[in-house]
């Protein structure tokens, strides 16, 4: 499957072109708002909100001069217009601007991302579905534990991924509010009004309360989220680079005609898109130090945010972007060996099934200790057989736990040989995988 770069949709979003698109956005609304408010005549405002404009290029030879871009930008802006340019900007400071239009480029980005993640939940609930009584075996400390399917492992990745997606939503929230209550944020040289009518007009809300910038604390919030979406997301793609580990080997990549592993091992087929995702989602992580460090601003405020933001917000964004739509085309196309994962899942000559035999001794009036002697006795002897090289599973199908468990006097006790064999039944630990699937998915 060819993927669906929407990076170039959400690199545009943050080119320099759609940067300054914003702070005209911005400043057209205020415009607006102060005409509705008397103090713009419906002229000036329609010449402004119609003929105000502005060149890149001549933005940059502006600002060697003035080394400042936001004064840089307005002049560029004035030369469009006529007399009417003294009403741009009126009552503002340039964090009103800078910050007010970042937010909207932040809720549209998030708009993508959200879409994104719902595409991804989309691809994990297919194959959730399609393998959701495919057993396998769970591990702990990487060692085989009991009887899983790979369904559920799908169903938890789902779950974790949805908690995630609240974040981000929650985030786009806490994000989608402007300011334009000036230089100190006390609205003394704007009615409170202009600053409403203006967030109004883009589709934000004002802040409740501001100094000169909005705070940091809102920004935080959303590389948060989105640092948590990439541990989700790393956290898949470690688990598909363990299950295709050749000696695994239980579902691998996609690998497609024509595509080479290794320009010296022809035969090498790895896990390239679950290690590039995994690198990227490090990448994603390490913003939240230095945006949580933004948060403690001077006083009203400093600039030392500035650098950082304009650095990890369109990388964020456009690498978070990449990242998920790799990761969703992963998941559609893995390719899943459910008679290798039936074949580890009997690697270890049926000890997955100790601890439903050990359940058993305590209803028959056996001590919990004495039943763990039991059980971990035979369990031992199957390490040790399988070291000396027999058969994990015998001609007849006996696996070599039980076969030392029908054997044990002290176990045939209180067991009859038919209890004991009943407790190597698969179908008793995927009993409640279709109650967990409409707990996560919904009936």
């Amino acid at each position: 499957m060819v993927e669906r770069y929407s990076r170039k949709e959400m690199a545009e979003k943050w080119s320099i072109q759609a940067k300054y698109d914003a702070w005209l956005k911005v400043e057209k609304a205020a415009v607006k708002a102060w005409n509705k408010l008397g103090f713009i005549s419906d002229s000036d405002c329609d010449k402004i909100c119609k003929n105000a404009k502005f060149e890149v290029a001549r933005i940059d030879e502006i600002e060697k001069t003035t080394k400042h871009d936001v004064i840089a930008f307005l002049t560029s802006v004035s030369e469009s217009l006529g007399d009417e340019s003294r009403f741009v900007h009126y009552g503002m400071t340039s964090s009103d601007c800078i910050d007010t239009a970042v937010a909207l480029q932040m809720k549209e980005s998030l708009e993508l991302i959200i879409s994104d993640v719902e595409e991804f939940m989309q691809a994990v609930k297919n194959r959730a579905n399609e393998h959701k009584h495919t057993l396998m075996v769970g591990r702990s400390h990487g060692i085989h534990g009991e009887p899983i399917t790979f369904g559920l492992v799908l169903a938890i990745w789902y779950d974790e991924i949805a908690r995630a997606l609240k974040l981000i939503k929650d985030a786009k929230d806490t994000i989608s509010y402007g300011k334009l209550s000036g230089a100190m944020g006390n609205l003394a040289h704007a009615p409170m009004e202009f600053e409403e009518l203006t967030c109004e007009e883009l589709g934000l809300k004002a802040a409740p309360a501001s100094n000169q910038v909005i705070q940091r604390d809102r920004y935080a919030h959303v590389v948060s989220a989105m640092a948590i979406l990439a541990s989700t997301c790393e956290k898949i793609a470690v688990a598909i680079r363990h299950y295709q580990r050749t000696e695994v080997y239980e579902a691998e990549e996609y690998f497609s005609p024509g595509q080479k592993g290794s320009s010296a091992m022809p035969h090498k087929r790895n896990p390239v898109l679950s290690e590039n995702i995994t690198g990227l989602c490090r990448v994603l992580r390490s913003y939240v130090t230095p945006s949580l460090e933004n948060v403690a601003l001077w006083h009203e405020r400093d600039i030392s945010h500035s650098s950082v933001e304009r650095f990890i917000l369109p990388d964020m964004f456009i690498t978070a972007d990449f990242m998920l739509v790799r990761i969703k085309n992963l998941i559609a196309n893995l390719v899943v060996y459910p008679e290798n994962m039936m074949k580890n899942l009997n690697l270890t000559g049926g000890l997955v099934f100790s601890q439903r035999v050990l359940l058993q001794l305590p209803q028959r009036g056996i001590s919990r200790e004495d039943a763990y002697k039991i059980v971990q006795r035979n369990a031992m002897k199957v390490w040790a057989d399988l070291q000396e090289g027999k058969k994990a599973i015998d001609e007849q199908g006996h696996s070599l736990f039980l076969q030392n468990l029908l054997n044990d006097e002290d176990l045939t006790k209180s067991l009859s040989k038919d209890e004991i064999k009943e407790c190597f039944d698969y179908n008793y630990y995927t009993k409640n995988v279709d109650k967990i699937f409409a707990r996560v998915f919904g009936k």
